[in-house]
């Protein structure tokens, strides 16, 4: 069996795909660690661990992130190069997808946004939005850097008791906007009956909104309908709630692939080259 693996050096995890003789993706993994070198090699040791994979199987190894520069070394003897994350994003995406007229919306520590026009792959930009937004601002306000925590409070939250609605502020409907459309984040926070769960939904309902937002608009005359959205804000349960009401007021698609937490690194091991990926 011939195996290349992609790896993914992300600022809060490392993630690791191998694709099997140029078919199968292979139990994708997320692990923690404290520093690039040692989130690598702990990331490869157990993966190739877990998944009962020989070194001597490994035909490839592509490492990509904020962290590949500072990494670019051969693991154990095995042919390994970087690829630029845009990149590897775009080759997740678009395999991942199945689209090819796509902007990839990668969700981080911030969001960086990806045109893939077929086998033309260009970052067009990106802001300093993401999960490090939601990380810090639930520090500041609910005392908690536990995203996992801060999701489960947002559950029982409502963003009645924290946005203003355009149905709020507009006695008349307004061409183009919904009712239910966001006027003001936040604008409704100062009120006294507001709880924890509210404060929780309504940080994550913004740092979502304005990533959809700003995606959406950047492509406003591009006609580009479909954005992939990948990263680790893909796993938040919100994304269920705000990118479809994105959908309507914008009249575009949001997509959430199978691998979208994983697709950077499945982008890397794309990037080797591998022929018929199925």
């Amino acid at each position: 069996m011939s195996t290349v693996i992609g790896i993914d050096l992300g600022i809060s995890s490392t993630k690791i795909v191998g694709i099997e003789n140029g078919k199968r993706i292979k139990s994708p993994m997320a692990i923690k660690g404290s520093d690039s070198v040692s989130s690598m090699y702990g990331a490869f040791g157990k993966y190739v661990h877990d998944n009962d994979i020989s070194l001597d199987d490994i035909e490839h190894i592509t490492i990509t992130g904020v962290g590949a520069q500072e990494s670019r070394m051969s693991l154990y003897d095995i042919p390994t190069s970087c690829v630029d994350e845009f990149k590897a994003n775009g080759l997740g995406a678009r395999f991942d997808s199945g689209l090819d007229h796509i902007v990839v919306v990668s969700m981080g520590s911030g969001t960086s946004l990806v045109r893939v026009d077929g086998d033309d792959i260009k970052h067009i930009g990106g802001i300093g939005m993401g999960g490090g937004t939601l990380q810090g601002l639930s520090h500041l306000l609910l005392n908690t850097s536990d995203i996992t925590r801060v999701a489960q409070w947002a559950e029982e939250g409502l963003t009645s008791h924290i946005n203003l609605t355009i149905g709020e502020v507009c006695r008349e409907k307004i061409d183009g906007l919904t009712d239910f459309a966001t006027a003001s984040l936040f604008a409704k926070a100062s009120h006294s009956d507001v709880t924890r769960n509210d404060i929780a939904a309504g940080l994550i309902h913004m740092v979502l909104e304005t990533i959809g937002s700003c995606a959406v608009l950047s492509q406003i005359e591009s006609g580009i309908k479909d954005f992939v959205l990948i990263g680790n804000l893909t796993r938040l349960a919100a994304c269920k709630q705000v990118f479809p009401m994105l959908e309507k007021l914008y009249d575009v698609r949001f997509h959430i692939p199978k691998f979208a937490f994983y697709c950077t690194a499945l982008g890397a091991a794309l990037s080797c080259g591998v022929p018929e990926i199925e």
